[in-house]
């Protein structure tokens, strides 16, 4: 039980993406015997109240449910904005009533830090990727605010900042510049990881304390190696790249394929299954890559995580957004291989999974950073930090 009793709100975006890496801390928090919301749309309702959290219902306009996202980066930047400004009133509603005393939000819940910021309470962020280092504006954000659409997105977010009440008005601050944040990934994987400002961001490493709880995987009975293959949640409609994996390793001698197709491809798309391959929708990721010996993946930034924390090998196929950053760094430090969509022949996937997992190199380096990710602290000392904020 904690010191201290205390109401603590979660603002999320209904994502599993953005849902998942925080969500053992969300589950801690509630352990630890604070009352905790988590404000989300009612698609994530589910995996919220399963933590033993309280849900609260927001509706959502973001394209997540069909992955509709638009390929200009400033109309989806736009597109957080306008969920920010459609969710604030709907916030406002339940907390200007039931107030926080602690607000804990996601990198694309811009409402949360208003609704904060107007009531005087102290907030943290919880960020499920990389974050800003100090030089980010001139290495990356001055490229974006050169694009079309750029001015006029400025300025619908500053006259958004002028009349919502928070107290941050500058909008190059307000997205990204929180005074307190967790960054719930390895420290790997951050760019510019020196440059960071340490005194607003701690990086706690991947949180997964608690959901191997949950999750069962036996390995076969006589399966020399395992190796999973999973584009995540979002790119998944994938068959053409699901065929030729399955030609890659299907029948490989000593190897047991694990298969998830995800959502939006049907099983029977990819023709005859061979006898070494089991095919899922959806799998227990994190309780297989702990039996597993290689993984091949899309280098989100969840699957990358777990990747490391689990120090298995990966063969990174990274499908959009910051994937392509995150195979590259992957390939940096030492334990992966990046093979592109369609560079992903048959031929090229099974040279790489011979590579990858013959090399000593590799194995030492998945282990070193293994028992990095896991020195970070996790759940346990993201909740110790939620708290001491809390004072």
């Amino acid at each position: 039980m904690s010191r201290r009793r205390a109401h603590i709100a979660m603002v999320g975006i209904p994502a599993v993406s953005h849902v998942l890496p925080s969500i053992e801390v969300i589950r801690e928090l509630v352990a630890r015997g604070h009352r905790v919301t988590y404000a989300n749309d009612p698609v994530m309702a589910e995996r919220i109240e399963a933590t033993g959290a309280t849900f609260v219902p927001y509706d959502s306009g973001l394209p997540v449910a069909d992955n509709n996202w638009p390929d200009d980066p400033i109309a989806a930047m736009d597109l957080f904005l306008d969920e920010g400004i459609r969710a604030l009133p709907q916030l406002r509603a339940v907390y200007d009533r039931d107030p926080a005393d602690l607000y804990l939000y996601d990198i694309g819940a811009y409402a949360a830090r208003a609704l904060a910021e107007s009531q005087n309470r102290p907030l943290m962020q919880l960020s499920p990727t990389f974050v800003g280092w100090r030089s980010y504006e001139k290495d990356v954000a001055a490229h974006l605010w050169a694009l079309p659409g750029a001015d006029d997105y400025r300025a619908k977010f500053t006259r958004w900042l002028a009349g919502c009440g928070a107290t941050t008005t500058d909008m190059d601050v307000f997205p990204g510049r929180p005074d307190h944040a967790l960054a719930l990934i390895p420290r790997a994987m951050q760019p510019h990881a020196d440059d960071v400002d340490t005194d607003t961001v701690t990086f706690v490493g991947p949180c997964f304390a608690g959901r191997g709880d949950e999750q069962t995987w036996t390995r076969p009975a006589g399966a020399e190696k395992v190796l999973l293959i999973s584009l995540g949640s979002a790119y998944t409609n994938r068959p053409g790249f699901y065929r030729h994996c399955l030609e890659a390793y299907g029948d490989l001698p000593g190897w047991h394929v694990v298969l998830q197709i995800g959502g939006h491809t049907d099983r029977e798309e990819l023709g005859a299954i061979p006898g070494n391959v089991e095919v899922h929708r959806w799998v227990p990721q994190l309780a297989i890559l702990h039996q597993a010996d290689a993984f091949i993946t899309h280098a989100g930034m969840g699957g990358s995580s777990e990747g490391l924390y689990t120090g298995v090998p990966m063969i990174a196929v990274p499908q959009g957004v910051d994937q392509f950053m995150n195979a590259d760094k992957l390939v940096e430090l030492g334990v992966a291989r990046r093979i592109d969509t369609d560079d992903a022949t048959p031929e090229a996937l099974r040279e790489a999974l011979a590579a990858l997992v013959s090399d000593p190199e590799v194995a030492r380096r998945s282990a070193r950073l293994r028992d990095e990710a896991r020195a970070e602290g996790g759940t346990g000392r993201a909740a110790d930090l939620v708290e001491e904020l809390l004072g």
